[in-house]
């Protein structure tokens, strides 16, 4: 492993956004996340939770409340709009304003026919959803206080709403109160302090269960309005709830970070009697816990800490399964890091501006594992903020560092760079219309082409030189596909270019000719990484399972390696990984080293070494060190794995074969974020 002169690069200060709301679709096991930024990402729970589609925040849209209905997302926010997006174009599609002030929360019903939303201002407003829009219908009976939650009935008929100091319950068909139910304030000093109602969740048979800010978990007849139990869970609030899908579970986060569940239990043999009763404490989470979602199977959690944790219910799962690992999603599945490799510069992408950096150099020469001084330090050389409310889709920097590009929802910005003697740069006014706005961003080798995906996985093409930028040609895949392209990669020598879109295609075009070359047969699985080999033409594609294929693109096949991989299979400790491979390079020095890493392990594939078998010890590097020569060739195989990482943003390599390594330590960032907020603060 000790084959490369490596830069580890620390300095890109990369801070995720704080989890502000989820919405589960059970239906197509996706689930919705909403970020502090107001960016929204989608999560594919059946593909290994590969995160497969985000659309970009908004300076100003706060969003505060998610919800599906069917296959569509509605948002709402504290900027008082409901918003649709566009899962296709990874947009916002539509905002209509509620004219109530900050909207708290936002529900459905279970046919997907109404939307609610509880307002600043008193109102739970009911929208009609259409097949392209959302049309307002009328407010229910007007309140004293703000609407804080929601939630319908399964029979879609009532709706109770959580508000200061009181539970209403509406007749949503006439829209007046039918009960108010009083909730209790804290003890001792916090008597005196209005008590929240943070979350709601109405049962089919008519229990209402409330969390609110004096830490209580309260549980409700709906029919006759009286409160039946309270659970005192915690000192501070009661942010979320969420109920399991046959109602016979219950978790509550809390502003101390822990997620209490609660059970739908019997204490008697004869099963009568049930209720509900406080059985397990978690604690995944250092800051409030602001959304829950209960599966079947598992807890998802998210809050101030900004990591997305799944945590399996035992009880639900068969053990020793992947399915039954506790996972912490804390960066993108995407990468935020370009480099150019014949400029030795970085290109870092933050929500709302760019920066580009020059690498270090070191003085002299040493050993494997040894620390080389640093002649030149590194060098911020532009920060480059962004136009206009937009936060950035997609950035790239040309190999040879002259170019950057980036792109919002709604345009596509290209500069002109100079960073010899004096550092320059210049914006590119004049841009084909074609080029509107993208999906991915990408150059050639040469750094004469950008490539940049459009609507329906299609990708524009665009020739640069010194004076203009012209446009070429516009690549269509025969599928026919309208799902979003989230890879692109140009090969070496300029010939190929492969794109893989969220549909699980990969498309392969051919550049001289300016047309589609050939398609990879599908795979079940998303790719989350592609690449093509400069000295085979061969393409290696990762998928969210862990799978890896490598396919000829003269033969248009796939490899004999390939196919031996997959006979054999791969070991169970690599299938086991709970990250995925987002970046995929080669080493130049030997074609048969394919480069590749997840956020905690760095791996040289040895197409030349033997696959590993069942039994062999897959993460074995540093006891090979340790073995005589004769016992470490007996036990070398091809996956040469290194985990001395912390999450890894990006591995490649420059054009004097040095290896560039960005991660970001997560004691950094838990270094910054704020004291744990202890209650949500109110819109003004």
């Amino acid at each position: 492993m000790g084959e490369f002169k490596v830069h580890r690069v620390r300095f890109f200060d990369y801070m995720p956004c704080a989890i502000s709301a989820m919405a589960f679709n059970r239906h197509t096991e996706r689930l919705a996340v909403a970020r502090a930024d107001g960016a929204v990402e989608v999560f594919c729970f059946a593909d290994n939770y590969f995160q497969e589609k985000v659309i970009p925040g908004q300076d100003g849209r706060a969003v505060e409340a998610l919800c599906w209905v069917g296959q569509r997302l509605f948002s709402a926010g504290l900027n008082g709009e409901i918003t649709e997006y566009d899962l296709e174009n990874l947009r916002p599609r539509y905002t209509v304003e509620a004219y109530g002030g900050p909207i708290w929360t936002i529900s459905s019903n279970s046919q997907g026919t109404l939307l609610a939303v509880g307002c600043d201002d008193g109102t739970v407003k009911m929208f009609e959803i259409l097949e392209e829009i959302i049309q307002f219908q009328r407010n229910l009976d007007r309140q004293k206080g703000r609407i804080i939650s929601l939630s319908w009935h399964p029979s879609g008929t009532l709706i109770a709403a959580g508000m200061m100091d009181m539970i209403r319950i509406f007749d949503a068909e006439t829209g007046h109160t039918t009960h108010r139910l009083l909730v209790e304030r804290g003890v001792g000093a916090s008597k005196s302090k209005e008590v929240v109602v943070w979350s709601i969740v109405f049962l089919s048979d008519h229990t209402i269960i409330s969390g609110d800010s004096a830490g209580k978990v309260q549980i409700w007849d709906g029919f006759t309005g009286t409160l039946v139990r309270t659970h005192l869970v915690t000192k501070w609030d009661v942010l979320a709830l969420s109920v399991s899908p046959d109602e016979s579970s219950l978790v509550a986060g809390t502003s101390e970070g822990t997620i209490v569940q609660f059970q739908f239990l019997s204490s008697t043999v004869d099963q009568q009697d049930k209720e509900w009763i406080r059985t397990r404490t978690f604690k995944n989470h250092s800051h409030d816990v602001r959304a829950l979602v209960h599966t079947d199977t598992a807890v998802v959690s998210g809050g101030m800490d900004t990591q997305l944790v799944v945590r399996p219910l035992l009880d639900k799962v068969e053990k020793k399964t992947q399915e039954s690992a506790l996972r912490k999603i804390a960066f993108p599945h995407r990468n935020l890091v370009c480099c150019a490799k014949k400029a030795g510069l970085l290109l870092f992408q933050f929500p709302d501006h760019l920066e580009v950096w020059r690498v270090g150099e070191s003085d002299g020469h040493g050993k494997p594992g040894d620390s080389l001084l640093v002649k030149r330090k590194p060098e911020k050389l532009i920060q480059l903020k962004t136009k206009g409310e937009d936060h950035i889709c997609c950035s790239a920097l040309s190999p040879c560092g002259g170019w950057l590009a980036y792109s919002t929802v709604s345009s596509v910005r290209l500069y002109r760079l100079q960073y010899n003697n004096n550092i320059s740069i210049t914006k590119v006014s004049r841009l084909p219309k074609e080029l509107r706005w993208a999906h991915q961003l990408c150059f050639s080798s040469d750094s004469s082409k950008l490539f940049a995906s459009s609507t329906h996985s299609t990708v524009v093409v665009v020739a640069l030189n010194q004076l203009e930028c012209k446009y070429l040609q516009t690549l269509k895949p025969k599928s026919g596909s309208r799902q979003p392209v989230h890879l692109l990669f140009a090969s070496e020598d300029g010939k190929w270019l492969a794109s893989a879109n969220t549909d699980c295609e990969v498309h392969v075009y051919n550049l001289q000719k300016l047309k589609l070359h050939c398609t990879v047969p599908v795979y079940n699985s998303c790719p989350t990484a592609v690449a093509i080999n400069p000295a085979t033409s061969n393409l290696v594609v990762a998928h969210a399972d862990q799978q890896i294929f490598e396919y000829s693109l003269v033969q248009k096949e796939y490899t004999e390696w390939s196919r031996k991989l997959q006979k054999q299979g791969l070991h169970y400790l690599w299938l086991e990984r709970d990250t995925l491979i987002t970046n995929i390079t080669f080493n130049p020095k030997n074609p048969a080293h394919i480069i590749l890493h997840d956020m905690f392990m760095f791996c040289i594939v040895d197409q030349s070494l033997p696959l590993p078998e069942a039994k062999a010890i897959l993460y074995n590097q540093m006891t090979l060190r340790s073995l005589p020569e004769p016992e470490r060739i007996r036990h070398s195989h091809a996956f040469k794995i290194c985990k001395n990482f912390q999450h890894l943003l990006c591995v490649t390599l420059l054009e004097d074969h040095s290896l560039v390594v960005v991660e970001r330590p997560l004691l950094e960032i838990m270094s910054q974020l704020p004291a744990p907020v202890r209650q949500k603060k109110f819109a003004t």
